[in-house]
């Protein structure tokens, strides 16, 4: 792919469970719908029963941040 120098966001949904990338999103702008969207497919290709529990982990959003 080719590349325009510019660094892009990535947002992923992982499975506890199973361990998999089940969603995800990549945009050169860091929004809310760049995370909205990886849950929306991790969503639409798990379908959960209802009570899905979510956590957020933002340490790696820190992490870039300090670098």
């Amino acid at each position: 792919m080719p590349s325009t120098g510019r660094l892009a966001d990535l947002a992923i949904v992982i499975d506890l469970f199973s361990r998999k990338v089940v969603g995800w999103s990549m945009s050169f702008r860091m929004k809310a719908t760049l995370v909205c969207d990886a849950l929306r497919m991790a969503i639409w290709l798990r379908r959960p029963p209802p009570g899905l529990i979510a956590q957020q982990d933002s340490r790696v959003a820190v992490y870039r941040r300090v670098l």
